[in-house]
């Protein structure tokens, strides 16, 4: 996707959304229970990664992480990384960078995607969108523009988003439906 702010903003249409956006009934969502074990690439929210690592990933999505091609985006390895400047040296912390080390050190550069300058001029619309609908705090503004870049990724490749983040990425699919999304509790 290139660089188009015009081509974008008629696409977003920003002005048309006011008031609040509130997520929808659980009824109303794709989650991976329902989901077919083959279908399109996975792309993995940064929730994917840390439920796996502590053991908190419900079977139906690590069945689909066995049967579906995984992809993953470099905006997600800079939220894993984080904690390894942000954690003080510590053996409870030390141990929590090891086992977020072996996460992170096994996936293949080939199948990490670099968002283009038009997903991230789009993902800065959307997650304006998203925050000032959504009735978020301050501070969580940075959250929301890489969930958005993440979403916006996936729709750009063709990739199904797998996250447990509902709150996000159910407001992202709303305002850009064309996205596909598959949640997890």
């Amino acid at each position: 996707m290139n660089i188009d702010l015009a081509r974008s903003l008629r696409r977003i249409k920003p002005e048309k959304w006011t008031g609040s956006l509130t997520p929808r009934p659980a009824t109303a969502l794709n989650f991976v229970d329902a989901a077919d074990a083959f279908g399109p690439p996975i792309l993995l929210d940064t929730s994917v990664y840390l439920d796996t690592l502590q053991g908190r990933l419900p079977p139906a999505a690590q069945k689909l992480l066995v049967t579906r091609p995984i992809r993953h985006v470099s905006v997600v390895l800079g939220e894993l990384s984080h904690s390894f400047g942000r954690l003080p040296p510590s053996p409870q912390n030390n141990a929590a960078l090891a086992r977020l080390r072996q996460a992170i050190e096994p996936i293949d550069d080939r199948l990490v995607g670099i968002p283009s300058p038009g997903v991230c001029l789009e993902a800065g619309i959307l997650a304006g969108l998203v925050f000032r609908l959504g009735g978020f705090q301050l501070g969580q503004e940075v959250a929301a523009l890489n969930d958005a870049t993440i979403y916006l990724h996936a729709l750009e490749h063709g990739l199904t988003a797998l996250t447990r983040n509902l709150n996000d990425f159910d407001r992202m699919n709303q305002i850009v439906p064309a996205g596909r999304v598959l949640f997890y509790q």
